[in-house]
């Protein structure tokens, strides 16, 4: 088991620190470098309330994202949040173009599922009273201040009530269904609730009680019980830890999303760019371009005003 994590019997929920810390945390790797890059300078420009900005890859992507630490970000290699029996390869299956994750205590792993795994695990590394999670191909385009995400000694955590009842979610139905085995909930106990978003925010002594329940239920490290099933979500497992468990001590609940994601498609024109972000709502500071759809860093940059 993963001694990082200090048990927590009672499960008992201390309200936050009148002035808490909050860090940001983003995963990437060596193709978003340069949208991870644009994140950076708009995190600096943008947002307020921030103690450090961590930033999680696999060590040989460590050296090159080095170039964006500062005082107050900095790099973590994978190799000091995971347990070392997770080894990664280049995959010969893929012609050796993609990353693989293996190990005799979970399936074959990608990058977005070990990703998903760095989040979780930063709770066990960082010293911040709030996380709060950033993709890297996010850019904030308007001022935020992280104290949006605590009010009354509780951290806001996003859910979309019931949408799991609506036809369309199958993949969501069944991260959910996986995260309350991980917690051991009961089978018959299912949640119709989605926590998925970007720019969300967890309390960090949450994750880690919520590590040790999950190693306590089944006498083993938390890495091996996610990662025995391909279809998880680090998101799911924690909105259902908190209110399947918790009963949603220590939280209040927020559907608003602070950034727009354009999450599939073809990339958009530079009117429908444009477009995107006039229509951003009245919550919404950041914009998301999903990086698989391929939209160019340096047309983002001209797009919303910063050099190349």
């Amino acid at each position: 088991m993963n001694s990082r994590f200090v048990p927590d019997t009672d499960t008992a929920i201390e309200p936050l620190p009148r002035a808490p810390l909050a860090a940001i945390v983003t995963a990437s790797y060596a193709p978003d470098f340069e949208r991870c890059r644009l994140l950076c300078e708009t995190v600096d420009r943008h947002v307020t309330g921030m103690a450090h900005h961590y930033i999680l890859t696999e060590h040989r992507d460590v050296a090159l994202f080095r170039q964006l630490e500062g005082s107050r970000r900095s790099v973590v290699d994978e190799r000091d949040l995971l347990p070392r029996w997770l080894r990664v390869f280049d995959d010969p299956l893929s012609g050796f173009r993609r990353r693989v994750w293996l190990s005799f205590k979970t399936q074959p792993l990608r990058g977005w599922h070990v990703q998903q795994l760095r989040r979780i695990a930063i709770a066990g590394h960082a010293k911040e009273d709030v996380l709060v999670f950033c993709d890297s191909d996010v850019a904030f385009l308007k001022p935020f201040d992280t104290g949006a995400f605590w009010r009354d000694g509780k951290v806001r955590l996003f859910r979309r009530d019931g949408v799991l009842s609506n036809d369309g979610h199958d993949e969501h139905r069944i991260w959910s269904r996986n995260a309350g085995a991980a917690l051991g909930i009961d089978p018959a106990n299912r949640s119709s609730h989605d926590y998925i978003s970007t720019l969300i925010a967890w309390r960090r002594e949450t994750v880690n009680a919520m590590c040790e329940r999950i190693e306590k239920m089944h006498g083993r490290d938390w890495v091996g019980v996610v990662g025995s099933a391909r279809q998880f979500s680090e998101c799911m497992i924690y909105g259902r830890y908190v209110d399947d468990v918790l009963e949603g001590a220590g939280h209040f609940y927020g559907s608003e999303e602070f950034c727009r994601v354009h999450w599939n498609g073809e990339p958009l024109s530079d009117d429908e760019f444009r477009r995107f972000v006039d229509t951003m709502g009245p919550e919404q500071v950041a914009i998301g371009m999903q990086s698989f759809i391929g939209t160019d860093v340096a047309r983002i940059r001209r797009l919303i005003g910063l050099s190349a």
